[in-house]
């Protein structure tokens, strides 16, 4: 499988070649594009040289801010998502000896899997449900019970980043959540 999420071939290819790129494109994945967000990793290594969250974990945060604020930035808020990129690399080193995989491969269930990634910093219910959809649609990890653990994501369709395997997906996607903004704000309206 080759990602297309970054919509960048150069960041698409750390994505495929750097499980941890992965996980930290959907940690960046919040309040910012999701190309954008799943950039992030291909930055990082572009400018540090490394994805190892060892090393992450270990750089000087104050250097590594720096690094994640430099134009183009990893993110709109780069220091607090600097300070979470190193909190991240730093749980995966604690619990996974570093190997990132782990998080999956080791997952008992769908329900195990669901609570190991909403472990991670930055992942909340929602999105540690998009991610299990992600690695079961894109990655083909799928533990027994992924389905419910990862709730509507599951299902086919242009709901989330799980579901963008080209340019086109990714305008559907984003199409599916301008529409459901939209409604949001439409119900908010009626209260």
């Amino acid at each position: 499988m080759s990602f297309h999420i970054a919509n960048l071939p150069e960041a698409d290819a750390v994505l495929d070649e750097d499980s941890f790129a992965v996980v930290v494109g959907m940690m960046l994945d919040q309040q910012y594009g999701m190309e954008h967000a799943f950039r992030g990793g291909w930055k990082v290594r572009s400018r540090f040289g490394t994805l190892d969250p060892a090393a992450i974990a270990a750089a000087d945060p104050e250097d590594f801010v720096a690094l994640c604020s430099q134009p183009p930035a990893i993110h709109r808020f780069p220091g607090s998502m600097a300070k979470r990129l190193q909190e991240l690399a730093a749980l995966v080193v604690e619990r996974y000896d570093g190997d990132v995989t782990r998080l999956w491969t080791e997952a008992t269930s769908g329900r195990d899997l669901l609570k190991r990634v909403q472990d991670l910093p930055g992942f909340g219910k929602q999105k540690a449900q998009i991610f299990v959809a992600l690695l079961a649609k894109q990655l083909d990890v799928r533990p027994e019970g992924w389905e419910a653990a990862a709730g509507d994501y599951a299902l086919e369709g242009y709901r989330s980043v799980a579901d963008v395997v080209d340019a086109e997906s990714l305008l559907k996607v984003r199409d599916f959540k301008q529409q459901k903004k939209a409604a949001a704000k439409a119900a908010a309206a009626e209260d």
